[in-house]
């Protein structure tokens, strides 16, 4: 017998109904949001697999075509590898759950939310994060849930929480936030609500506004929370049992006896590969000499020694207040960048902070080269794209080259994200626009060294942008009532920290951000004190970059194509395209350039060739080119008649020449002066309101055609 529980959220009905299907997954849920509705399943083995001391977590979000009433389109006629949103959002999902599940948790766990209905207006990103905590909550898989997102935005001046797509389109921010039910209470409410994801972006506000926005969408989510504690309460099962690790004394004794001088001495290196070089070694002799041929005794020693790693990282920045490098918390490493590295590339850019280096290049495009990108939602035609790399090299591995993970596109959305707010608008410069990152080496933060030099790109490329933006990656580690927050955070820092919070943005505000957070207790003063201490670094940044190239160049590259707009009436349209596309073929076979018309009636010409894309528009021009009065114009005779002849002055406009205007004397007959086919120039005498042209042969004598 099936169950529902249902609540309001956002002012609109939500529901959650069990017991109904997929009966052989450790939990199954479907989320009702309006006609949105999501499956969403939990499965955990019952077994760990041998050697496995890490939570084997996949998380799949999917979007079926018959949820929209479509279908797929491509020769198979089914769903394919997941497209950019389902990547996202499995990420998104995938961040919010995976520190809520017990530590020691190693059975391999699946997640799976399937969208079998959508509409328009209510987010099927929300719906299939409830579904995951529902599904695991009322599941008997351990999980320090229950948790709830919503998508928060901001329309004049007014926050709102789960509007549909396209009114977010008027909103100045864009969130998804994760909040979890956190006891016992500091407010002195039942519980509290804090942030456990946030991913977003906005256009260029200050940081009082994201607060705001936080606390807004994490009171927003108390419903659905207790919705899920009610449903618990009513069907949830036991949970199993994890057995709590307890630490050998003994052998931690004997561990850091044998390693801790070797693990503290590699930590003040400042050099990543040395730096790993020396815990290699160390880490290697000590589970040798410690457990020799034991594979067990020499599991739980490498276990030992990653927490004596943890250890003096967290107290050399909590206690000792240094860094692996020397700097002090709010330190940016070093920075240097140069543009027009590569010759035929239209713009870019190699950005150093550090050991990490991104080499950004820029290629300017039609209206042809624009990216259609198809959901069960709608369809989303890109203009700006931007695709992160991150070849094994950039760390010292040696793997095989494989698609982008999910890693990659990812971070590629989120400095895309970070730069969309500063592009020029379409009309201003109507070109598509391609950035690729490609990530030469990593110690911290590619993501926000890829914003940093695809700004730089945009600039050399002379594309007119609005201001300079710059990312960067925060951190936290709190031990008791002692916090510390890192700017600019290396990878060991992000590894053994509490938080990876990444702030993108102008010197006016932030236009995109990221969050991941791993403990309790982040309070309000602790993410104004982050955001803060962001813009100071992202200032800092930006004044570096500024010394590379202050503003977009003048000019776009001699080897970009040149774009012209010109605007020709809707009814001129079929006359620029020609029957069967004639006219069109005609004009790029002559010039050479690239052409598009929309329906709308303009036309985008682009060619690298100046002469060639001014030849290409004086030729549309030609083809809409209507009749003036007093201009003279070389036609062709199309069809004589017994009182004159009709001449065709322009692609398919043709005018009445009378026999009295064919000469100055009389004529008897049309045809002693004139043959069909004849090139003829005449003069417009009169345009009528029906649009009947009159010519004349005898006041174009001795004339040249009017340019």
């Amino acid at each position: 017998m099936s169950n529902m529980f249902s609540t309001d959220f956002a002012g609109r009905n939500v529901s959650i109904k069990t017991d109904y299907v997929a009966g052989q997954a450790d939990g199954s849920v479907l989320v009702y949001y309006g006609d949105t509705v999501v499956l969403v399943t939990v499965v955990s083995l019952k077994t760990v697999r041998q050697g496995i001391d890490f939570l084997p977590l996949t998380v799949d979000y999917q979007e079926m075509t018959f949820a929209a009433g479509k279908i797929p389109g491509g020769f198979f006629k089914r769903e394919g590898r997941p497209n950019e949103k389902e990547v996202l959002t499995s990420r998104i999902i995938d961040r919010s759950i995976r520190p809520l599940f017990p530590k020691g948790y190693f059975f391999e766990t699946q997640v799976i939310a399937t969208v079998l209905s959508v509409d328009r207006e209510n987010d099927s990103d929300v719906t299939a994060m409830l579904g995951a905590s529902a599904a695991l909550s009322i599941s008997d898989v351990p999980f320090k849930g229950p948790i709830a997102g919503v998508r928060v935005g901001k329309i004049n001046g007014e926050l709102v929480c789960n509007l549909s797509a396209e009114k977010m389109q008027e909103s100045e921010l864009n969130i998804f936030m994760v909040g979890r039910k956190v006891t016992p209470s500091k407010s002195g409410r039942p519980y509290d609500v804090e942030l456990v994801m946030m991913e977003g972006d906005a256009w260029e506000v200050a940081e009082d506004v994201i607060i705001d926005a936080i606390n807004f969408g994490m009171e927003a989510v108390r419903p659905i929370i207790d919705l899920q504690d009610k449903m618990r309460e009513s069907i949830g099962k036991d949970k199993r049992h994890v057995e709590e690790k307890k630490p050998d004394e003994e052998l931690f004794a004997r561990v850091s006896t044998e390693a801790l001088a070797g693990l503290t001495q590699a930590y003040n290196i400042p050099r990543k590969l040395e730096r790993y070089a020396k815990l290699s070694e160390v880490r290697e002799q000590t589970i040798k000499n410690i457990g020799g041929d034991d594979a067990v005794l020499c599991a739980a020693t490498a276990e030992i020694i990653e927490e004596l790693e943890r250890r003096i990282l967290r107290d050399m920045i909590v206690t000792e207040k240094r860094r692996i490098d020397g700097r002090t918390s709010s330190d940016i490493r070093p920075i240097s960048a140069d543009i027009s590295v590569l010759p035929r590339a239209h713009g870019s850019a190699l950005f150093n902070r550090g050991e990490t280096q991104a080499l950004v290049a820029l290629t300017l495009g039609t209206s042809s080269d624009e990216q259609r990108m198809d959901y069960v939602g709608g369809e989303e035609m890109r203009t700006f794209m931007l695709h992160y790399n991150f070849p094994p090299y950039c760390v010292g591995e040696a793997k095989f080259l494989r698609s982008p993970g999910r890693r990659e596109i990812g971070h590629g959305a989120l400095a895309r994200k970070a730069i969309v707010p500063v592009l020029p608008s379409p009309e201003e410069f109507p070109y598509t626009i391609r950035i690729v990152s490609e990530i030469l080496s990593s110690n911290g933060s590619s993501s926000m060294a890829t914003v940093c030099g695809g700004s730089l790109s945009l600039m050399d490329a002379g594309v007119p942008v609005k201001n300079m933006v710059a990312g960067i990656a925060m951190g936290l580690l709190k031990e008791g009532d002692e916090v510390v927050i890192l700017s600019d955070i290396l990878g060991d820092e992000d590894h053994a920290g509490d938080m990876d919070f990444k702030v993108c943005g102008t010197e006016k505000g932030v236009t995109a951000m990221q969050m991941d957070i791993k403990i309790d207790g982040l309070t309000e003063e602790i993410l104004r004190k982050a955001l803060d201490q962001a813009r100071e670094g992202r200032i800092h940044i930006i004044n570096k970059l500024r010394e590379t190239i202050a503003a977009p160049r003048p000019d776009i590259s001699t080897y970009a194509p040149r774009i012209t707009t010109i605007k020709v009436k809707e009814d001129q349209v079929r006359t620029v395209i020609g029957s069967g596309g004639k006219n069109i073929r005609q004009i790029i076979s002559e010039t050479g350039v690239t052409i598009d018309v929309e329906d709308d009636g303009t036309v985008t010409i682009a060619s690298a060739d100046a002469e060639a894309a001014a030849r290409a528009v004086a030729m549309v021009k030609w083809l809409t080119e209507e009749a003036e009065v007093g201009k003279i114009y070389s036609g062709t005779v199309k069809k004589i008649v017994d009182f004159g002849a009709f001449v065709e002055i322009l692609p398919g406009t043709e005018g009445l020449l009378h026999i009295s205007q064919i000469a100055k004397e009389r004529i008897n007959k049309v045809t002693d002066v004139l043959q069909e086919g004849d090139e003829v120039k005449v003069k417009v005498l009169e345009v009528d309101k029906q649009g009947k042209i009159r010519l004349s042969r005898k006041d174009a004598l001795g004339q040249e055609p009017t340019k």
